[in-house]
């Protein structure tokens, strides 16, 4: 049988990148994935690649920061699945700045995403998993379910960073604060720490060059260039990035039964690279 077989597990950002490759790893050992994504296209490759697969899976598109989002998010995972299980905070991305040049707009935008999003949708889950958690012990059954918070190596302090570092640096007070709050119902609340992980966001600049990517209007710089890459191949125990299914299976550590007694921890997921 199948570690995850029958779970439900909701995941952020999950039509690309690391969150797809999180996706199609929890639904390979049998979990039932509410996949989301800012854009249909991706979410619903994402959803397809799944059933495909033989596993199940249903979209949920759109932003994390609208105000509806987290209730929607979850009444999806109950409308189809009954419940909730595994919760992967996930979606994110960076605005880069120094201080005295980042606006208002992106100092927010990144809070909102990488912070104020997971929690929003943790408050919704709670009535659904009380329930459950509730309803398990009155029949003397101990049921785990689990949180995985996304953070990264950033949360340390980040030169140009200082929306994203703030943000990845509270998601770990988040994810210690719901581990005692939520232990009590049988809730595990963890975080993974990534470091240079290969994604859009991380693709390396040819020269000059800037490369864009478009979150939600806004037309936004990614990319990190060549040299610094070298650079940090150079810095890392094991000389290179990971890539996005070596991130999943740090989310995955988490979220099957041999991780029912870890709560409250960072897990670092940087090649050796890295500590928060």
């Amino acid at each position: 049988m199948k570690k995850l077989e029958g779970k439900v597990a909701l995941v952020t950002g999950s039509g690309r990148g690391i969150g797809r490759s999180v996706a199609l790893k929890l639904a390979a050992d049998g979990a039932r994935v509410v996949v989301n994504d800012l854009d249909a296209g991706p979410a619903e490759e994402v959803v397809a690649e799944i059933r495909e697969a033989g596993g199940e899976a249903v979209a949920c598109v759109g932003s994390v920061t609208a105000v509806d989002f987290a209730d929607r998010f979850i009444k999806t995972a109950v409308d189809n699945y009954g419940g909730i299980d595994i919760i992967v905070n996930n979606a994110g991305y960076t605005w880069d700045n120094v201080i005295q040049k980042m606006s208002d707009e992106q100092w927010y935008a990144i809070i909102d995403c990488h912070l104020t999003a997971p929690f929003r949708i943790l408050r919704a889950a709670y009535p659904v998993i009380s329930a459950a958690a509730k309803a398990e012990a009155a029949e003397g059954r101990v049921v785990h379910r689990k949180v995985v918070n996304i953070s990264s190596i950033a949360a340390a302090g980040n030169a140009g960073q200082a929306n994203y570092s703030t943000a990845k640096a509270g998601i770990l007070g988040m994810t210690k604060t719901m581990s005692k709050e939520w232990g009590r119902h049988k809730v595990n609340v963890n975080a993974v720490a990534y470091g240079h992980i290969e994604t859009r966001m991380t693709q390396a600049l040819a020269g000059d060059a800037s490369k864009t990517v478009n979150i939600e209007g806004r037309e936004i710089k990614v990319g990190i260039q060549a040299a610094a890459i070298e650079a940090g191949k150079q810095m890392c125990p094991l000389g290179r990035p990971g890539t996005p299914d070596e991130a999943a299976g740090a989310v995955y550590l988490f979220c099957i039964p041999e991780s029912d007694y870890v709560s409250g921890q960072v897990l670092v997921c940087g090649g050796g690279l890295g500590t928060v």
